[in-house]
Formats: structure tokens, C-alpha cells, sequence
């Protein structure tokens, strides 16, 4: 059969149905209904198996498709790379591979080295490797513990979970991988303390904790720029500044998750760089290769990666591989990515973009009541539904979900809070492509809009 050309797409259904488990989905309701197929993209727009367009404001679901659909440069540039070389493990290199490390290394001023997965899961665990083994080579087996932020998401393996500040996310996996640490959330409008400077606030309850432990168990913290699926929190004023002072206060390496806000998500190239942060480690997956190939990075400092080279130890070196770094379908397509939105200026398009959607946002919260809070930064934007203002009582999540429904019924896909705070799953989390234009941000907005008057009128 040729797949691309058939027709027969009851039979597709049908083989959807029995035999693939899809993710994040209670699959009893595909005893009554079909699972939805996407069988087409073009730039912001999808089309499932029934010929329904939709207008995709998650970019591919969870935050990925960043250059948008369709994009044939890229294609070819894949194409062309797996008919010369298609893989070979990473203890030795690859064209592509060099070539996209020095072209990323050149938008992260202060990072020197590039470590190769395929996940952003598998990205994560690598750093969190790294800080164990230097705990041992270097601290004697102390400084070990990696702290984690409520609300904040890292992936989906026992380990990440572990470092996962989501509860129902986490809910039934454990026991989980001792040595994760939580620190408190920084999300102002639901702000632990009434009054005073939030920012510090939060920094002093991270330095309660480390106090707590030990600074000298600490090997590292992991954060996310911007918290994703917890409810996109974009962090107060003065709180990278005091994380980054505790860091060198206490000798604790500052990972960041950029698996979502990495690639030009916030209208930088990645969500730290809107906050003067210096890193020890930043991990990136989603918008790398904009979903066309699987690619994840580890990067690192220079620093620590000299912490690694010592021929006089056999056990000195990271003793570490992805087989599936190894592929060169990633970089090959990243280096097209990133092409892509440097030719097309997207960063800038995302800034703007991102700054008008706010604005129709707020819009909305004019209108209607049920909207609480608008928060985000570029292209990455949160509108957290309430059911009274004053209290800011989260509304019913069914109610969340029903929005999300009614907006899929007009042809347009937005997304919600992971099941993160039981009670607080009550976020409209929206990522648009980069290539978003107003009249797409008009749409969106309009269908937001249409469902809030059904939903809650």
C-alpha cells in the first residue's frame, strides 16, 4: 500500500483503533468513537481524517512544531543526509552533528559542548547523571541531591518523575529515585505570602531548603525558564537574579530545562536568555528539529566538562550513550530549523506576535469574568480560568476540558494544565507556531471566545 496516497482511511482507523496505544488517553472511549487521525499538515493548519481543518495553536500538540508544518527544505535536507549517512553511534562524529553544534553553540555565549540524545526526557537524565558522577569524582559522594520546582515538568522516565513537581502526573509511578529535593513555585498569582517582594520571597523559601539538606548535598537545581505544563509561569521580578546568587553562594550547578521555552518559544533563542541566567547545563528537545526528526541536546560549560577528563581515573569519563544520538535525521534537520528561522525572522515575529496576543487576551479577561490571570512570554501565553475573581477559586477542570472541546469543534486545537495541582488544572496554555500572523492570533482568540459564551453563559 501506498500510505501517502490511500484513500482507504476507515481501514486506517480501524487499525488505529486496535492496535496502537495512543499517549495521554483513557482509551475506553474508543469503544463508541474514533481515535482522531492528523493526516496533513501545512504551515499553521492541520487536517484529520475526516477532512476537518484546524487551526494548531500547540504546535503539534505539546509545544513542538515551532517552523510550522510542511516545511520541504527540511524534508530534503533529511532525506538527503540519510541516503549518505543515516547513523553511526556517537563515540565517533557526524558531519551534521558538527556542523549544528557549532551553529547552536554560537546563540549560547558561555556554553562550549554539546552531548547528543534523542528526548528531552533522555536529556534530562543525562545532566542528572553528570551532576551524580561528579558528586562522586569530585565532593566524595556528597553534593549529590538536584533540587526541582513544584509545578515544573521534566519528563516522563522514573527519574524526571522524580525530579517532577506535577502530583497527579506522578501519581502511581513510585517509588521514585531518592535524592530529588522540592523547592516551592513562583507563580505570583497564587502567591504563598500576601505582601512583600514575591521574587525574594521565593528565593528565600529555595534557600530554606537548601539550609534544610545541607548545602553540601546539593549538587544541582532544574528549572524551567518558564514553567510549562504547570500552568506557564513566567517567573517575578527579581527571581532569576536571587537563584543565580544562591547557585554561587552555595556551589550548586543551575540546570535548565529549555525542552519547551529552547528554539525561540519566548522570542529569544532560549527562555534564560530573557533573564540574564548563566548556566551550568541547558537540555533542549521539541523545537529543535520542529518535530521533523527526533534530536535532543545536552549543553554544557567548558567547566564542567574538563570535570570529566582525567586519563589517570578509568571510571573518570561520562560513561554514558544514547544509541539514537547517534542518528543524523536530528541535526540534519535542525541545522534547517534553525535556518529557517533565522532567515525568516522569527524571533522577531514571535516578540510581536506574542506581545498582540497578549493583548487579545486581555481583551477576553474584559469580557469575561472567568478568566483570572493572563501570563506569558512571547508565543508561549497561559489565560488560568477562575470562578471567582476576588478568591481566585480555580474553576471545575471539566469546565477547562469543555472550553478546550468546544474550541476543537470550531476547527481550532489549544491545550490545558497538565494534571499538575489537584484543583488547579484550570490554565488555557497556548504555543502557536512562530510563524503565527494576526489574522491566526484572530481566529484563535475569536474560537477562545465562542467557547467561553457556550461554556459559561
Amino acid at each position: 500500500m501506498d500510505y501517502l496516497q490511500t484513500n482507504d482511511i476507515q481501514d486506517i482507523v480501524e487499525q488505529e483503533r486496535v492496535n496502537v496505544w495512543h499517549h495521554l488517553s483513557q482509551h475506553k472511549q474508543y469503544e463508541t468513537s474514533d481515535p482522531r487521525i492528523i493526516v496533513e499538515g501545512k504551515g499553521m493548519r492541520v487536517w484529520d481524517q475526516n477532512g476537518k481543518e484546524h487551526l494548531d495553536a500547540v504546535s503539534g500538540g505539546v509545544w513542538t512544531v515551532n517552523v510550522g508544518y510542511g516545511r520541504e527544505s527540511i524534508a530534503n535536507a533529511v532525506r538527503d543526509q540519510l541516503v549518505k549517512m543515516n547513523y553511526f553511534a556517537g563515540s565517533a562524529g557526524s558531519i551534521p552533528g558538527s556542523i549544528f553544534s557549532e551553529m547552536l553553540l554560537s546563540k549560547m555565549p558561555g556554553l562550549s559542548r554539546v552531548y547528543y540524545a534523542n528526548s528531552g526526557s533522555e536529556a534530562n537524565e543525562k545532566v542528572y547523571k553528570m551532576v551524580r558522577q561528579i558528586s562522586h569524582k569530585h565532593h566524595g559522594g556528597k553534593k549529590s541531591k538536584i533540587l526541582y520546582r513544584e509545578r515544573d515538568y521534566h519528563g516522563t522516565t522514573i527519574a524526571n518523575l522524580s525530579a517532577g513537581g506535577q502530583e497527579e502526573r506522578n501519581a502511581q509511578y513510585g517509588p521514585f529515585t531518592p535524592g530529588f529535593v522540592m523547592v516551592p513555585h513562583c507563580m505570583e498569582y497564587r502567591r504563598q505570602t500576601p505582601d512583600g517582594d514575591y521574587g525574594k520571597y521565593c528565593v528565600d523559601q529555595i534557600e530554606a531548603v537548601i539550609l534544610r539538606e545541607g548545602a553540601d548535598t546539593i549538587g544541582a537545581i532544574v528549572l524551567e525558564p518558564v514553567t510549562a505544563g504547570g500552568g506557564v509561569i513566567t517567573p517575578p521580578e527579581g527571581y532569576w537574579e536571587g537563584v543565580q546568587a544562591l547557585c554561587k553562594k552555595y556551589d550548586i550547578l543551575l540546570h535548565i530545562d529549555e525542552v519547551v521555552c529552547g528554539v525561540g518559544r519566548t522570542g529569544t533563542w532560549f527562555g534564560y536568555q530573557q533573564y540574564g541566567i548563566k548556566p551550568d547545563f541547558v537540555t533542549m528537545a521539541k523545537g529543535v528539529a520542529s518535530g521533523y526528526a527526533a534530536i535532543s541536546c545536552a549543553v554544557t560549560t567548558e567547566a564542567v566538562f574538563d570535570m570529566f577528563k582525567d586519563d589517570t581515573d578509568p571510571l573518570s569519563y561520562f560513561r554514558d550513550i544514547s544509541t539514537f544520538g547517534g542518528c543524523t535525521a536530528g541535526p540534519a534537520a535542525a541545522i534547517e530549523n534553525m535556518k529557517i528561522i533565522e532567515a525568516e525572522g522569527l524571533l522577531d515575529n514571535t516578540t510581536q506576535m506574542g506581545e498582540y496576543l497578549m493583548g487579545k487576551l486581555s481583551e477576553l479577561q474584559d469580557k469575561h469574568a472567568v478568566i483570572g490571570d493572563v501570563r506569558g512570554k512571547g508565543l508561549f501565553v497561559g489565560a488560568e480560568l477562575v470562578s471567582d475573581r476576588k478568591s481566585r477559586a480555580p474553576v471545575d477542570e471539566k469546565l477547562v476540558q469543555a472550553v478546550v472541546g468546544n474550541c476543537m469543534q470550531q476547527g481550532v486545537i489549544i491545550g490545558a494544565t497538565n494534571r499538575s495541582v489537584p484543583g488547579f488544572n484550570n490554565t488555557l496554555c497556548l504555543s502557536p507556531a512562530l510563524i503565527s500572523t494576526r489574522d491566526d492570533l484572530d481566529q484563535l482568540c475569536d474560537a477562545i471566545d465562542n467557547a467561553l459564551t457556550s461554556v459559561f453563559s
